[in-house]
């Protein structure tokens, strides 16, 4: 993974939480291009490079909240593992709902994290860890 560019798309519809995302990267040191998209539609057209988004270069990294308007995290998910460009993606979820019928959907999905943001605190901690260690350790394909 060293020296490689890994695109991070994060898919959150609130301003100050994908602010505090941003600073949570930014206090790790973590430089790769961060990009926001507010729902998931926004999201796919700059995976998918249309509405004059993107494309996302790969490989690339998801944040993905649940709660979202127009097409939530969930809905997302099925659209990205739908898509044969797309499938492989990896996505983290980063949500405020502890329902365990998400839970069991997005890892239904393949998603490679669930992670609560109900404790700022608590979540950017253990958040900023695992999505260091994660982009330094894992080999993404191209």
């Amino acid at each position: 993974m060293l020296g490689e560019t890994v695109n991070i798309l994060l898919l959150e519809d609130d301003e100050i939480d994908a602010e505090e995302v941003t600073r949570a990267l930014r206090r790790r040191q973590i430089e790769h291009p961060l990009h926001v998209a507010r729902d998931g539609l926004e999201g796919l057209a700059w995976l998918r490079g249309e509405n004059g988004l993107g494309p996302l270069a790969a490989p690339h990294l998801i944040l993905l909240d649940i709660n979202m308007p127009r097409m939530n995290g969930i809905e997302f998910l099925e659209a990205l593992r739908a898509d044969a460009r797309l499938r492989r993606s990896v996505v983290f979820v980063l949500t405020t709902s502890n329902s365990e019928e998400d839970k069991h959907r997005a890892y239904g999905l393949n998603a490679a994290g669930y992670l609560l943001k109900s404790s700022r605190t608590d979540m950017h901690a253990g958040f900023e860890t695992l999505i260091d260690s994660y982009l330094r350790a894992v080999a993404f394909p191209s």
